[in-house]
């Protein structure tokens, strides 16, 4: 294991702690669900889902889950580099970036998500089904979709100073 990502400081957000029922012969067991959103909080951010018979493990779990599966989003002057529009299932989420000083406009599941990556300013619309789960995949689909100009240069074979003009 990496050493770096064992040291760095994450912030953890729990986004949604459900619990569920099986229905079996002796009565009802119970269980948890836990998702869970971890950033350091300069541009690397993961999530997790994690489901035990204990809320304490379905969180570890899910926090494990996050780390594994961070993705490097770029941040230009504490916001986004452009706007993105994107859809996952019924969801719709809209992310635009923000002026200094405004701040994060956005609803509980992408403002947690914004705090977790870092982003200071950022206006965001979250459209369709408010479901947790679904809302958090659509920010990170948009997340993924974020394009860098340094790395959209370098493929195009200019320099930074080409590229814009």
């Amino acid at each position: 294991m990496d050493q770096t990502k064992e040291n760095k400081n994450y912030v953890e957000k729990l986004i949604r702690l459900n619990r569920v029922a099986k229905v079996v012969k002796g009565g009802r067991r119970f269980s948890f669900s836990a998702m869970v959103v971890v950033g350091d909080r300069d541009g690397n951010v993961g999530y997790g889902f994690g489901k035990a018979n204990d809320v304490s493990e379905a969180i570890r779990k899910s926090v494990d889950k996050a780390k594994r599966s961070m993705i490097n989003v770029p941040i230009r002057n504490g916001t986004l580099p452009h706007d993105v529009n994107v859809t996952f299932k019924s969801s719709h989420v809209l992310l635009k970036p923000a002026a200094p000083g405004t701040g994060i406009i956005a609803g509980g599941h992408v403002h947690a998500v914004m705090e977790a990556v870092g982003v200071r300013d950022v206006l965001s619309k979250s459209l369709g089904s408010g479901n947790p789960i679904n809302v958090v995949k659509t920010v990170f689909r948009g997340l993924l979709e974020m394009l860098d100009a340094k790395k959209i240069s370098m493929n195009r074979g200019k320099t930074l100073k080409e590229f814009w003009g």
